[in-house]
């Protein structure tokens, strides 16, 4: 009876929260019909469309929240699902969202905001307006220096692609700290890869150097003046990045889920990269950001910047694709700007065309975001975005094939191609196709030919004549490419060092913590100078109880530096997070902890 009566006050919050904005007749039928046309790229055998909520629930994700523009207009807005499950706070479109990357858009337009102001020259090397750290080049620059204009399109040569925050609870890097990659920042120094102006390499890095130099100009907290000169004139007046966001804000803002449904422990991480990925928004807020800048780009008058600064922000930069703070798609002639995001449990995603006034910003509090495409997918087709849709490919499996647990194990393995790597293998009880860090289902057409709904290559295995399965083919619309072949034994396998990592990671996910240990230890011993590598080896032997393995490594490295300003127990800490937020067994870490006398991290 409870459970009835709870249920009836749930459904009652939810109506009136999602009826709190009076739709006309004919929006509510496009709602209704972006809901309930959710596919993705490939659907089987005529499959019906699913449902945004059915959805969801398939991929664990707990919320969504999505706002929808027409005629230069946010047509609608609306939340699905919960901003926090054990709460039972249902997602509104008030709800807060931190998912990362797409606080660089709005950065940048800081950045922009200084420049048509005089305060700095975007073609200028950087080290002129860093007054509280300098950035320090070396030969890899090859004597050319790096410009904001660099920063803002990733231009610049520059480490770092995006950082992994902090517990609310725990110790938080200054972003001198960050850049100079010394604890409790995590991550390493944002140094040069190689000279600026040469090629796109994005960095999350560079951003945060384009932080600095804002807060050093300006002699204000970033947060505040972000709000003041950016956020609140544009429109975005509930955002802000405040890290962590004020006390009375909490209750707007959504918990962060992992790919398993399961929080994250302290409900959010907070970055004190907040150019980077520090923006605490709502989805509507964000569309008041796309259509000034679409309204901008038609000649009128932006809330924020210049006719010059506005082409800057929407035309890339010795680049395809990469503008001053977003991305452009030229889509046969239609041109959208757009740019992703992902922090630790959140996702997010916006699009608006340069012409037509129609996008759209939608965010999860999930590591999941494969949903934000299929909808933005059904947003296009039903408000008709020049050349946006994509009709799914459709496939007709040639008969109902079962094929027997047995024989797929025969399978099971990783598979090398085209300098990556897949991997048949099992989770949950389910045999899967791996790539792209994504777990998918194997649709057979014969006991040894299967495809993907995600991926556009059909795999054929291929057997010696031992019948000892040695790989698959690949092809695609009946177009070969090259085949993938199963590693065999490990003692003389040689990859590249993030493969070894990539792999033992992919096992450690499945929980087949032995495998993941023969990949990690193959990997020390072709790379010995990577202590991430034989780190990653230390906890396998801890997570199949061989504890005094485990203690060897670590009394023999306990001294090491992993990089300057990180040490091997700096690491060690760090790991002990990921490892406790994603819920497993540490009583042999504590153990250790305990042996060696180190702290473990504060707010773990």
């Amino acid at each position: 009876m409870k459970t009835t009566i709870l249920s009836i006050v749930l459904s009652l919050i939810c109506a009136t929260v999602f009826a709190q904005t009076t739709y006309s007749p004919e929006t509510l039928a496009k709602i209704k019909e972006v809901e309930n046309n959710i596919t993705g790229p490939v659907v089987m055998n005529d499959a019906p469309p699913s449902t945004i909520t059915e959805r969801m629930a398939k991929n664990k994700v707990k919320g969504l929240s999505i706002a929808v523009i027409q005629d230069y207009k946010i047509a609608w807005a609306k939340g699905y699902g919960w901003a926090d499950e054990a709460e039972k706070r249902p997602m509104t479109t008030q709800t807060l969202f931190e998912p990362g990357s797409i606080s660089k858009t709005l950065n940048a337009l800081g950045i922009l905001k200084l420049a048509q102001e005089k305060k700095l020259d975007l073609y200028t090397d950087i080290n002129t307006y860093l007054k509280s750290w300098k950035f320090p080049y070396d030969s890899l620059s090859k004597g050319k220096k790096i410009t904001l204009a660099n920063l803002l399109s990733h231009t610049g040569g520059l480490s770092t692609h995006g950082f992994p925050g902090h517990n609310i609870n725990g110790d938080v890097p200054t972003v001198i700290e960050v850049l100079d990659g010394k604890s409790p920042a995590v991550t390493p120094a944002v140094r040069s890869l190689f000279e600026p102006d040469l090629k796109y390499q994005y960095s999350g890095g560079g951003t945060t150097i384009a932080q600095m130099i804002l807060t050093d100009l300006t002699q204000q907290d970033y947060a505040t003046w972000m709000y003041e000169n950016v956020l609140k004139p544009i429109g975005m007046v509930n955002s802000t990045y405040a890290q962590p966001p004020a006390k009375n804000k909490r209750n707007l803002c959504a918990t962060a889920y992992l790919s398993d449904g399961s929080p994250l422990l302290g409900k959010f991480h907070v970055y004190p990269e907040q150019a980077a990925a520090g923006l605490w928004m709502t989805p509507s807020d964000l569309c008041n950001y796309i259509i000034d800048m679409q309204l901008a780009y038609q000649g009128k008058p932006s809330k924020v910047l210049s006719p010059e600064m506005v082409k800057l922000h929407l035309t890339p930069y010795h680049n395809e694709s990469a503008a001053m703070g977003t991305f452009i798609m030229d889509l046969n002639g239609a041109k959208y700007f757009e740019h992703g995001a992902g922090n630790d449990g959140f996702r997010g995603q916006f699009y608006g065309s340069l012409e037509g006034g129609y996008g759209v910003a939608i965010f999860v509090n999930s590591d999941n975001g494969g949903i934000m495409y299929d909808v933005i997918q059904s947003v296009a087709k039903a408000y008709n975005w020049k050349n946006f849709y994509r009709e799914p490919q459709r496939k007709t499996t040639e008969k109902s094939i079962v094929v027997s647990d047995q024989v797929i194990k025969t399978y099971e393995g990783i598979y090398v191609y085209d300098d990556t790597w897949a991997a048949i293998g099992k989770r949950d009880n389910e045999y899967h196709f791996y790539a792209n860090r994504m777990p998918v289902k194997m649709h057979f057409t014969s006991p040894t030919r299967f495809f993907n709904e995600e991926f556009s290559a059909v795999k054929e295995m291929i057997k010696d004549d031992k019948g000892n399965v040695v790989g698959y083919l690949r092809t695609v619309d009946g177009k070969a490419f090259p085949k993938a072949t199963r590693i065999g034994s490990l003692d003389t396998l040689k990859l590249k060092n993030e493969l070894f990592g990539e792999i033992g990671w992919y096992f450690f996910e499945n929980k087949n913590y032995p495998q993941a240990l023969a990949y990690f230890k193959r990997g020390a011993q072709v790379y010995p100078e990577d202590l991430n590598m034989l780190m990653n080896a230390a906890h396998m032997y801890l997570l199949t109880q061989d504890y005094q393995s485990a203690l060897a490594i670590h009394k023999a490295h306990l001294k090491d530096m992993v990089r300057p300003g990180y040490s091997w127990v700096n690491l060690l800490q760090e790991d002990f997070a990921y490892l406790k937020e994603h819920r497993q067994d540490v009583k042999l870490f504590e153990k250790l902890f305990t042996e060696l006398k180190i702290q473990k991290p504060k707010g773990y």
